[in-house]
Parts: C-alpha cells; structure tokens; sequence
C-alpha cells in the first residue's frame, strides 16, 4: 500500500513537471522519461506483490 501511494504522488508530480515542460519552461527530454519511469516503477510494484514463488521443500 505505501509503495503504491508513493508511486502516485511520484505520477502526479512528474505529470505536472511534464506539463511545464509541454509549456517550454523545463526540457522536455528530461520530463518524459521521468513520468514514465514513475509510470512504469508503480505498475510494477502494483503487478508484483503476491507472485507465488514455488513450494519450499
């Protein structure tokens, strides 16, 4: 839950960094990939909480 918090706060202020760049007030090049990084870290964590990891034995 804390993990997919941050994730969201992380997406909400590269999307807003990213919108200031779309204006021409920080590079672009550097926003994008920030808000997909932040995209992709939280799907991640969202995808890969309860994977089963086999049988201990």
């Amino acid at each position: 839950m804390r993990s997919t918090t941050i994730g969201l706060v992380a997406i909400g202020l590269c999307f807003f960094l990213n919108i200031l760049g779309l204006m021409k007030m920080l590079p672009l090049y550097v926003t994008s990939p920030l808000l997909f990084a932040s995209i992709l870290f939280t799907l991640y964590r969202m995808n890969h909480r309860n994977t089963f990891r086999g049988f201990k034995g």
